[in-house]
Formats: structure tokens, C-alpha cells, sequence
């Protein structure tokens, strides 16, 4: 997400940052870069003249901060700017007061509705709330079992009417069963087409005119970059959403759809999908994407991820361990599997400060997990238990048995070694000693 984007924008400010004192050509050279930069990522041209043009103004109008650098005021400038292109604050859902609060996902076929529907459902419920999914597309051919099948592994019910092809009664039939079953959110998968036509339209207001909607969320591929915001805008004139789901977004290294939909529709970006996982939906945060755009990492989101995917209990038996000196590489294991249900690795690790672009060059990925994951398991539980124990004699026949090598083996009992030495020195959890380091442990690889 935003790779491309991030990696110009570092060069630029890597650019300037060694001088200490900045020109007006030198400003003005940087600004250039960064409107380049901006275009290239696919941000609407009338946004970057804009964004420029505001920088720019700042620039010449205020005085410098004696605690900053010519430098690290235009960052500052940049990081402003950005935020306030996308939104500035966090744009939140709107509950009714009454239950069931009803929100309503639209947006064209192949952009992800049905799934982001789900996604939804699934976040709803980790924050507490009660969701029933309301299938509506009776078009397209087994959208219907699609939402189920999605519901089923969020353990969210689905409202359907065997035999009846109207949306707009499904609609409110789903708002009287929400009613009746106790349920607080009716999210309703409405059908896509292929484009933005009148008979979609004329449906999606009956339905909305039904219900009246506390959210009409239009779902949005951030892969087709301007077209995506395009789609928001003519959506918003004709429908009136109040939010966007973008997704796809860990997928578009430019990211510049989602830069501008605000600006462009007025309408806010209000969650972005990260993953193909029913977990990877996250709410959008401009200050905090405005971080991760400028390398400066995101650690709010990686807590508040961490909170919601982790295993509190097994935190405390591992705190609990930790305190007698007993972690092993079950313990290991059991973190690195955790932390795998959080999303990839290498997007995860980039949300720490000052990680950025160090780790363009270093393999971090599903494979090197599950090769680290093979070798672990190819051991006895005895020799999970008692690292020590493992001679050459074992080590190879770890390394045979996990299709790796003795190199490999010793390496990761190398960095379990470090590990336990450093948080035995602690008494506790830490971040680890040296390299990358991400949760409870030093990834081994």
C-alpha cells in the first residue's frame, strides 16, 4: 500500500534533509518532485494543484519552528496536508439511537461489495454488536451463497426469502427479523452491475427509501485508481452515500483513489481493506495513513489490531512463563502463529517507526514463516521444550525432516537463544535486542 508513493516521497525528503538551510529553489524543486510524485500515485491533477499550492503558501507565509530544521518543516507541511486531503479525522459510523441501526452496501460488480459486506459484519461483531446480513442480490448468480458461506466463518446469520425477487421487500423484511431476533445492525449486500445505469439507481433508492438507512456505503476498488473515485462521486450525486470502503488497497502500490476520494466526492473514506482475510478490513485514519505514506510507521493501528487478534489469555500464561524463565520454542511458535492472523508480516512490520523502506531488500513473508514454522514442528516436543538438547545428530534430522538445512536450524535456535536471554534479563515481555523485531519476539530469519 502506497509503496510507490512512500519510496519518492523518502527520496525527496532524503534530498533536502542534509542541508541545512533551504532556498527558495530549493522548496521549489522539492514541491515539484512531490507534485510528480503525486501524479505518478494517480492523485487527481486538481487535488495536486491544490496540495501544492497550499504547501507552498505555508511555505512562504509562516515563520520557521526553532526546533525544526527548513526540512523537517516542509515534512511537516507535507504530513499537514496530506491529513487534511483525506479528511482530516477519522470519519466514524453513524448508530441509530434506536436498534436496528440499518447500513446499506452498494457499489458496481467486482469491486468486493458481498465480501466487504462481510468484512463489515465481522468487524461490527468484534466490537461488540450484533449484525444480521440481509442478502438482496437476487441477480447475480450465487451472490446469495456467497454471503453465506462468508457469514458462516464470522458466525453472523444471514436473512434471505426463499422465491421472492424484490430487494426492497427483502430489505424491510430483514429490518423486521433484526427486530424480532434481538439483532442491533442490519448490513444489507445490495446488487452491483457492471456500470452506473438507471435501473440501478431507481433500486438502490427504493431500498434506501424503504429502510432509510443510518449509512449508505459505497464499496470501491482502489485497484482501478481514478475510476474508483469517479464511481464515488456519480454514486454520491445520484444516491447519496456517506461513506466509502475501499478495497484492495494492500494490492495498489500507488494508492492514489484513495487520496482523493475525499476531495473529489466529499464523501469519507471510512474503511480500507488490507487483506483477503474476513479480518482485513481496518477503519480509515488520515493522520495515521498520512504516517505510513511517510514512513513514519503506525502504531496505533498496529495496537489496536494486536488487541483485537491476539489471544489475551495466552498473552498471560506467556507473561506468566516469561516471569519463571520458561519460554521455549512452543512459546515461539504459538506468538508467530498469532501474529500471522494480523495480516502479512511485512505490512505489519511496516507499521512500526522508522522500519520504512529497510525492508525492501529483506524476505519477509508466508514463506519464510512457514519455513521457520516447518522447522520448529520437525522437533520433538521434548525438544521444543529443551532447545538444548538438540545435537548435530538432531539438528540434521530436523533440517531433513523440515526439507531445510543444519544452517538454517542453528539460526533460528541463534536468535531463540538471544531471546530468552534478553527477556530473562527484562523479567518480561521486551522488544527484543537487535534486527527487526515485531511483538513478543526477534523474527528468526
Amino acid at each position: 500500500m502506497f509503496e510507490s508513493l512512500s519510496e519518492r516521497l523518502n527520496d525527496i525528503f532524503k534530498k533536502i534533509s542534509g542541508r541545512g538551510k533551504l532556498s527558495e529553489e530549493d522548496v521549489n524543486e522539492a514541491l515539484r518532485e512531490v507534485r510528480r510524485a503525486l501524479l505518478e500515485a494517480d492523485v487527481s491533477l486538481p487535488v495536486v494543484k491544490e496540495f501544492i499550492s497550499n504547501i507552498r503558501e505555508r511555505a512562504v507565509g509562516e515563520e520557521l519552528i526553532k526546533s525544526m530544521t527548513p526540512a523537517q518543516q516542509v515534512i511537516r507541511y507535507v504530513r499537514d496536508e496530506l491529513i487534511s486531503l483525506m479528511g482530516g479525522e477519522a470519519a466514524k459510523l453513524t448508530f441509530a439511537s434506536k436498534a436496528p441501526t440499518v447500513f446499506m452496501v452498494c457499489g458496481l460488480n467486482g469491486a468486493g461489495k458481498t465480501t466487504s459486506a462481510a468484512k463489515l459484519a465481522s468487524y461490527l461483531r468484534g466490537s461488540g454488536h450484533h449484525p444480521l446480513l440481509a442478502a438482496t442480490d437476487v441477480y447475480r448468480p450465487a451472490a446469495i451463497q456467497q454471503l453465506e458461506v462468508l457469514a458462516k466463518q464470522i458466525s453472523v446469520p444471514v436473512f434471505k426469502l426463499e422465491g421472492c425477487q424484490d430487494p426492497v421487500e427483502i430489505t424491510s423484511e430483514a429490518v423486521a427479523k433484526a427486530k424480532d431476533l434481538g439483532r442491533d445492525v442490519v448490513i444489507v449486500d445490495t446488487a452491483g452491475r457492471l456500470n452506473i445505469d438507471s435501473e440501478l439507481m431507481e433500486e438502490l433508492k427504493k431500498q434506501r427509501d424503504a429502510v432509510s438507512p443510518d449509512e449508505i456505503l459505497l464499496v470501491v476498488d482502489a485497484m482501478t485508481g481514478q475510476d474508483a473515485v469517479n464511481v464515488a462521486r456519480d454514486f454520491n450525486e445520484l444516491l447519496g452515500i456517506t461513506g466509502v470502503i475501499m478495497t484492495k488497497l494492500d494490492g495498489d502500490a500507488r494508492g492514489g483513489a484513495a487520496i482523493s476520494v475525499r476531495k473529489v466526492t466529499g464523501a469519507p473514506l471510512k474503511f480500507v481493506g488490507t487483506s483477503e482475510r474476513l479480518s482485513g478490513l481496518e477503519p480509515f485514519h488520515p493522520d495515521r495513513m498520512a504516517g505510513r505514506i511517510l514512513g513514519m510507521g503506525d502504531v496505533l493501528s498496529l495496537i489496536e489490531k494486536a488487541e483485537q487478534t491476539l489471544d489475551k489469555e495466552k498473552a498471560q500464561e506467556l507473561s506468566e512463563r516469561l516471569k519463571q524463565n520458561k519460554f521455549d520454542l512452543n512459546d515461539l511458535l504459538d506468538q508467530m502463529q498469532q501474529i500471522r492472523r494480523m495480516g502479512p508480516i511485512k505490512d505489519i512490520i511496516k507499521m512500526l517507526p522508522g522500519v520504512g523502506r529497510a525492508l525492501d531488500d529483506i524476505p519477509i513473508g508466508e514463506k519464510e514463516i512457514r519455513r521457520v514454522e516447518s522447522i520448529i514442528l520437525s522437533m520433538t516436543p521434548k525438544e521444543r521444550r529443551n532447545p538444548e538438547i538438540l545435537d548435530a545428530s538432531r539438528k540434521r534430522r530436523v533440517a531433513k525432516g523440515s526439507g531445510s538445512d543444519v544452517a538454517a536450524v542453528n539460526a533460528i535456535l541463534k536468535q531463540y537463544n538471544e531471546l530468552r536471554k534478553f527477556m530473562k534479563s527484562i523479567g518480561g515481555l521486551a522488544k527484543g535486542k537487535k534486527g527487526r523485531k515485531l511483538g513478543f519476539f526477534k523474527l528468526p530469519f
